[in-house]
């Protein structure tokens, strides 16, 4: 596998059996979202709604990586510069909905924020298992990764934030998780703009030298 074994060369996903477990890790994203967003609302949680945003979010990108792999370093660059800027905008919107809920009152239901807290973390970790072979990989790649990580420390979050709840019987345990989310949500965005503009550079640079060569 490229890139793993000391190679020079990143891993660019190329592999059926990679293909294979996006397939499933979207399957689980997907389902999870519903879960969460469902019980986030009835929960009144804007941690586990934070949660919930991340699944979808991890769902459109593992599509669009499958989508692009295989195709020119341009292309799979400009997939990764999206899922970059798509991540920015939820973490955004997360911590402006935190600071809104800040002037709203209400306490989250701890019970339901315990369980489907630890659905979604044996669900994610689930994922994190599938993909934990290609960690290292072009931007495309690397992105998938990221983002289930994300969630794996998301629901571990969320369930600390429950706890929280629970003994404080107040809303600000939730409320500093998903300020928290959002963070890691803006960090990650930012490491994949930033490589994947770096990959862009080089794929760019690497025709213009052989041209030069040829000269």
């Amino acid at each position: 596998m490229a890139g793993c074994c000391g190679s020079e060369a990143k891993f660019d996903g190329v592999s059926s059996d990679y293909k294979r477990r996006l397939w499933i890790v979207i399957a689980l994203n997907a389902v999870m979202f519903v879960v969460e967003m469902t019980a986030g609302q009835l929960a009144q949680s804007q941690a586990l709604q934070a949660d919930a945003l991340d699944f979808l979010g991890d769902a459109l990108t593992y599509g669009i990586s499958l989508a692009v792999i295989g195709a020119s370093v341009r292309v799979r660059t400009l997939a990764a510069l999206a899922k970059g800027v798509s991540l920015l905008a939820m973490g955004l919107f997360v911590f402006g909905s935190t600071v809104y809920r800040v002037f709203y009152s209400g306490v989250p239901e701890a019970g339901i924020m315990g369980v489907v807290g630890v659905l979604a973390l044996l669900t994610n970790l689930a994922s994190v298992m599938l993909l934990v072979r290609y960690k290292d990989g072009d931007a495309n790649v690397r992105s998938v990764w990221l983002c289930s990580r994300n969630d794996a420390i998301g629901n571990v979050a969320v369930m600390v934030a429950a706890l929280g709840v629970w003994g404080t019987a107040t809303g600000w345990p939730d409320l500093v998780v998903a300020a928290i989310m959002a963070g890691l949500f803006l960090s990650s965005a930012w490491q994949i703009i930033r490589q994947s503009l770096d990959e862009r550079r080089e794929g760019d640079q690497g025709p213009a030298q052989e041209a030069s060569a040829d000269l």
